[in-house]
């Protein structure tokens, strides 16, 4: 089998593999800082010409589409962005096409609030998520494709430790990466792997709910903010009441939110959540960031205690013009433990740059697995690789086979497909 997921079918046939969050908590949550809105109605069945630019989106396997005024839409195959059509936007036309998606009450706290996130499906077609936001006195939106079907989680052609990593009773397990990386999707896979496993109670707390799962062999209740509870920490406060094995909680952002996480992960729960950073080491620095200088010491104890693992991801493209995942992995032994406790994350680094921490792995070391296989050249190995000096030492001296990727071709760089005119008023 081939490592490319499929998350993206072109025209003539190739398809693309991967694009396809005691007491003593609750206290700690009961008075949120943020401001949240609940929303009061039902997102609207989507019609007319985004519909139509919907199903654009599910026919191509297209990740995104970028709606701003004075511009062209954009869709973005591939990991490419190339124009629907020539047609640039009026100023009033994202918000007219917004109107065709959201409902009346989703316009208002738009317009209040310059600020936008919802989820919403489109029967036999899929769920698309919609970030919408204010602009220059403008209304720009992103509306993100999620298919259907959840992957299974080997089709991903990740590394196998993953599968072992969510069925662990408890600890903390992050997934870290640039957005459109495929952490959302990667999770999805790994949570219907245990669901389809063992029995038990899976909590999703999401903003917004993105892949929706059936229940297998355990119950899968999923909560979106906004719809589902009135904010991300009021659902926090309530989770451990709601007695789950494994908690979802989406991205961590700050500090209420990532202690919520290791406190999860310390009263025997397995907690996964996202972060937005390109590897551990800077996930850790990141984490760090979020807590004052008096309070580090404690934090740095308690996370080196409940986390199991983070895994970093990222898309590359192929010698196919297709995309495929490669995975940083580490694992939090006894030795890596020690160095979290410290707050050394630099020697973190150079333990897994040197193989010290046992079954972890680095982006170079996936990066040259996929050279040597052919699927991935040099120069995108190289652009993708946080050490390219490391990544060519390993590929002169790691592996005995010639590296088969060849240049891709010149007709697989931009994705084809019909314009369509973009029925919009103004």
């Amino acid at each position: 089998m081939q490592h490319v997921c499929r998350h993206h079918r072109q025209e003539g046939g190739r398809q693309d593999p991967l694009n396809h969050q005691p007491e003593r908590l609750a206290a700690r949550l009961s008075s949120p800082n943020r401001k949240a809105t609940m929303a009061t109605t039902t997102t609207p069945q989507p019609s007319g010409t985004m519909e139509r630019i919907l199903r654009l989106m599910s026919e191509k396997k297209a990740s995104d589409v970028y709606l701003s005024a004075h511009a062209p839409a954009l869709i973005k195959i591939n990991g490419q962005c190339v124009p629907i059509n020539s047609q640039t936007l009026p100023s009033d036309a994202p918000k007219n096409l917004l109107a065709e998606v959201l409902s009346p009450q989703q316009i208002e706290i738009l317009e209040r609030d310059g600020e936008l996130n919802v989820g919403f499906p489109l029967a036999g077609v899929g769920r698309f998520r919609v970030s919408a936001m204010r602009q220059r006195g403008t209304i720009a939106a992103v509306i993100r494709y999620i298919s259907v079907d959840v992957p299974p989680l080997h089709s991903l052609q990740l590394p196998p430790v993953l599968a072992d990593l969510i069925m662990e009773k408890r600890g903390l397990l992050l997934m870290v990466g640039a957005t459109g990386a495929g952490k959302s999707t990667t999770l999805a896979s790994m949570l219907d792997y245990r669901n389809e496993s063992v029995s038990g109670h899976i909590l999703t707390i999401e903003d917004p709910v993105e892949f929706l799962f059936k229940n297998k062999k355990s119950v899968v209740n999923q909560r979106e903010v906004g719809t589902d509870t009135a904010s991300l920490h009021v659902a926090l406060k309530n989770a451990l009441r709601q007695a789950p094995d494994v908690i979802l909680i989406g991205e961590i952002r700050d500090q209420e939110t990532m202690s919520a996480a290791i406190a999860y992960a310390q009263s025997g729960h397995l907690c996964l959540a996202t972060m937005h950073a390109n590897n551990s080491y800077q996930a850790l620095n990141r984490i760090l960031s979020f807590y004052p200088v008096e309070v580090r010491p404690t934090m740095l104890g308690d996370l080196a205690t409940a986390l199991r693992a983070i895994v970093s991801q990222r898309l590359l493209r192929t010698t196919s013009g297709l995309r495929t995942p490669a995975a940083e992995v580490l694992l939090n032994t006894k030795l890596v433990a020690e160095m979290i406790e410290k707050g050394d994350f630099s020697a973190v680094r150079e333990a897994m740059e040197q193989s010290m921490a046992e079954g972890s792995q680095t982006f170079e070391a996936d990066i040259a697995r996929l050279i040597q296989d052919g699927l991935v050249d040099r120069k995108e190995g190289l652009a993708h690789a946080d050490s390219p000096t490391n990544l060519m030492w390993r590929l002169q001296n790691d592996f005995t086979k010639v590296a088969k990727a060849a240049a891709v071709p010149e007709e697989d760089d931009e994705a084809s497909f019909t314009e369509i005119t973009l029925d919009v008023k103004h």
